[in-house]
């Protein structure tokens, strides 16, 4: 069987953030045969058009490359004032231009914590309407949802909740799922 290779990407820059470590939680509780590499935002300039046209930065480059090797996409996000952080959507600003946009087409499952009570349903209800102009195709459920991240990760950003871990664990075999089912 082929290693299904998922790209991870974290819409938060914070550097102990809750949607990094359930990157990696998500990495931990991947089925056999699908491994997760994760992208920081970091180095990513703002989307310009007039930047584009001139040649597309070397990090945005490696993000596009990035994004077209992968079966798939994680996006990890938190909920900025009732919607997805500026950092993600500039990061799919860029992988939507032309030529080739690299996000056209490909799988995605979403998920996302935070330390507020509705676990960031505003914010992945904003990303599927992104992921939906980017023609993405996102798994519809089990649904990631973690509210008050900061009761279910422990010091270590180790994720101690156990009904998030079972439903995260769903995600990753549904997104397994949904890419072969996808490429068939």
């Amino acid at each position: 069987m082929v290693t299904l290779h998922v790209l991870g990407i974290s819409g938060s820059l914070r550097q102990n953030s809750y949607n990094t470590q359930l990157l990696y939680e998500a990495a931990r509780l991947m089925p056999e045969g699908m491994e997760l590499e994760r992208f920081d935002l970091s180095a990513i300039p703002l989307y310009n058009d007039d930047v584009r046209m001139a040649g597309y930065p070397a990090p945005v480059v490696d993000l596009r490359e990035k994004i077209d090797a992968a079966d798939a996409l994680l996006l990890a996000t938190p909920e900025y004032n009732g919607s997805i952080s500026g950092v993600l959507k500039n990061a799919l600003d860029w992988a939507s231009r032309p030529p080739s946009p690299p996000a056209d087409g490909k799988p995605v499952a979403i998920l996302g914590a935070t330390t507020g009570h509705y676990g960031t349903s505003k914010a992945q209800l904003h990303l599927r309407a992104v992921c939906s102009s980017l023609n993405m195709h996102p798994v519809n459920r089990p649904k990631v949802l973690i509210s008050r991240a900061q009761d279910a990760f422990n010091a270590n950003g180790r994720l101690v909740d156990d009904a998030a871990r079972h439903y995260l664990s769903d995600l990753m075999q549904a997104l397994a799922g949904w890419i072969r089912r996808l490429e068939s």
